[in-house]
């Protein structure tokens, strides 16, 4: 092991988190045989197999389990040693890795820009993706926080609620029910739905609030992403529940009014998650301490720009 390098360190990390020799090579921007080549290299310094391959697959042996841990308490102390170093010095430098919700990106891009501002040494690395997956990288410890709608309570993760996260009910501007005030939830469940897909934080909570109203929505779409819901509904084929924060960027000016259906909005919110035990490196800590600060911020834009975009009948505004 003394004479492993930290580079076959690496390709053996990206290898055993990516369970792929070709993606691994491609995120180093390696050649697949060079890749091959050093695994094989730590492998036999090691003097037992690392990988085993069952068919396409890659797994890790149980003596690749045990160091693809150490690997991670190794770059672990690399990385705090450098941001140390880096604060002793006055500075405030280094690597902060998020990942985050879809929904999150209509407010996580600002925040970042205001953070990177103020810490103009620190690199960011920011992971957009659905649920599950951000789920599935908190489990695996692949990045240092995570912002989500809601941890569920399997998962072992430290979570803090950051900002509040209003589901509301859209429709397009033109909809019979735009103009309506209190509207009845038997009266809203007459219209069609466009729905995220199944596992979406936004759709579990639009279903529970339903379910707890013994009423069952006429689903006539699904859907993978808030834009193009968002056009759907401007394309008249439907309504949908979705988080207020999606109109703080790009909805279509105008052409979307929130309903005021009885019992919206769904009061949910917004949590900064890392798994319990994980000592947080001095950059993560920081924007700990910068994301405390900056939610009544966060909670003024979104009320600014849901108005600015013209939506009718804004609740609690």
């Amino acid at each position: 092991m003394r004479h492993s390098t930290l580079r076959q360190l690496e390709v053996f990390e990206a290898i055993a988190r990516l369970k792929s020799f070709t993606r691994a090579a491609e995120e180093l921007f390696l050649t697949q045989p060079t890749v091959s080549m050093q695994a094989k290299k730590l492998a036999d310094e090691i003097g037992l197999p690392l990988f085993e391959q069952v068919g396409k697959k890659i797994y890790l042996t149980d003596a690749g389990k045990e160091f693809y841990q150490t690997c991670l308490v190794i770059f672990e102390h690399f990385s705090r040693f450098e941001m140390i170093a880096s604060d002793m010095k006055g500075l405030k430098s280094g690597k902060l890795r998020l990942a985050v919700v879809t929904t999150a990106k209509y407010f996580t891009p600002r925040l970042l820009g205001m953070f990177c501002q103020k810490y103009p040494g620190i690199d960011v690395a920011l992971k957009v993706t659905n649920r599950e997956r951000v789920l599935e990288r908190l489990t695996n410890n692949q990045d240092d926080l995570y912002i989500l709608g809601q941890v569920p309570d399997a998962i072992d993760a430290v979570a803090e609620v950051f900002l509040d996260n209003p589901l509301v009910v859209l429709a397009a501007a033109d909809h019979l029910l735009a103009n309506e005030k209190k509207i009845t939830v038997d009266r809203i469940c007459d219209e069609p739905f466009i729905m995220r897909e199944p596992g979406s934080g936004t759709r579990m909570a639009t279903e529970r609030f339903f379910l707890e109203h013994n009423h069952k929505l006429k689903v006539r779409m699904e859907l993978g992403s808030n834009e193009a819901i968002k056009q759907a509904i401007v394309g008249g084929l439907g309504i949908a529940v979705l988080s207020r924060h999606t109109l703080a960027l790009d909805a279509p000016m105008g052409q979307l009014a929130i309903l005021d259906v009885e019992g919206f909005p769904i009061e949910r919110h917004w949590y900064f998650a890392y798994p319990s035990g994980k000592q947080l490196s001095i950059v993560a800590q920081t924007f700990l301490e910068y994301l405390r600060q900056a939610s009544d911020y966060l909670e003024d834009l979104s009320c600014r720009h849901a108005i600015s975009g013209h939506c009718p009948l804004l609740k609690n505004e």
